[in-house]
């Protein structure tokens, strides 16, 4: 469900990037309280066309009663319709629609050596990762491995350097830059696997770290996942999320399975249920869509995973996964976005 919020605060990180705040109202506070990673779904009209994206929370997590701190950071993307409009025309006092915080890529506050490796606007969910476990847990400790561009380019320069300034005995913080040299630190260049496999157990206990999250582009997030798989890290300690996917979508494993002629779709949203059937080409959340226009989505592209729905029955191929973990797949959940039909009934609940 959306709710109007409206915007409190606008700042400029970079040329490209700001960080938008919005008020919650009392009566909105419980619903808004977000956990440390989570991300916010919005949506809002432009040119006369619906547009929902989502966009991680940077700032920490609160507890009650202190008032939750809705702060999200927001890139330009190339064509981007609510990116651009976000940097060219939001302004303070604008209401957008959102949804409440949802997301499974967090990291609950508790003693621990924990990691992150980031590319680009990925620093913004790990910036609440980081902030939030630092002030809560005085026996935690957080290493930031990040990676940008330039320094101009670099988002959330201040708060980073903030939680240097306070817990210098618990925060380590690594920078690679790939296209300007620094006169500190590491030498200029991507992060790709062959350089993280070095660089990584020369920075920390690998095997100690009891959880690493990674985030940014596909191309770093899998280079690292594959670093760390390569270091002995067990699958368990590793948490991701895809910012941004520039190649073509993976293909489905084995042989592509059409959708049997005249499949149905029976699916649970919010308590109620509906059966509809599937046309040609569509997928499971299409279908759904078609009757009820309060289904959750926000990217469409298999990465955000809002559309997330627990398989009842029946069987679908993905055309596309980078937002579920391999246990959430095992365990029998799906992107509807991504899911079509094999079997002549599907079920779907969104609810669980």
């Amino acid at each position: 469900m959306f709710h109007p919020l409206r915007v409190s605060g606008i700042e400029r990180l970079t040329d490209d990037s700001v960080a938008v705040t919005f008020a919650v109202p009392p009566d909105l506070h419980k619903t808004f309280r977000h956990k440390p990673g989570q991300h916010l779904n919005v949506r809002y009209t432009v040119d006369g066309k619906e547009v929902r994206r989502s966009y991680s929370i940077c700032a920490p997590a609160t507890e009650q009663p202190a008032v939750p701190a809705l702060r999200v950071g927001i890139r330009l993307v190339d064509g981007g319709a609510f990116s651009t409009y976000a940097l060219k025309e939001l302004l303070v006092g604008d209401t957008i629609e959102a949804m409440p915080p949802m997301g499974r890529f967090v990291l609950e506050p508790r003693a621990g050596q924990f990691a992150a490796i980031v590319g680009g606007s990925g620093i913004t969910p790990v910036l609440s990762i980081a902030a939030t476990l630092l002030a809560r847990e005085p026996d935690a400790r957080f290493c930031l491995i990040r990676s940008d561009r330039t320094a101009a380019s670099t988002m959330f320069l201040d708060e980073v350097a903030d939680l240097k300034d306070r817990y210098p005995d618990r925060f380590q913080l690594v920078t690679a830059l790939s296209r300007e040299e620094q006169q500190a630190g590491l030498p200029s260049g991507r992060l790709d696997g062959e350089r993280l496999s070095g660089l990584l157990p020369a920075l920390l206990p690998v095997g100690e770290i009891d959880g690493w999250y990674l985030c940014g582009p596909l191309g770093l997030v899998r280079s690292a996942e594959d670093a760390l798989h390569g270091l002995g890290v067990d699958r368990s300690r590793i948490h991701q999320e895809i910012f941004h996917v520039d190649e073509a979508p993976a293909a489905p494993a084995g042989p592509r399975v059409e959708a049997p002629v005249g499949s149905t779709l029976t699916a649970t949203l919010d308590g109620r249920s509906g059966k509809w059937p599937v046309a040609e080409g569509e997928s499971l959340l299409e279908t759904v869509l078609r009757s009820r226009s309060d289904a959750p989505y926000a990217c469409k592209g298999g990465v955000c995973g809002t559309c997330r729905a627990f398989l009842v029955a029946g069987k679908v191929r993905m055309d596309r996964n980078f937002a579920l973990e391999p246990e959430e797949t095992d365990a029998g959940y799906v992107l509807a976005c991504q899911s079509h039909p094999v079997t002549e009934e599907v079920e779907l609940d969104f609810d669980r």
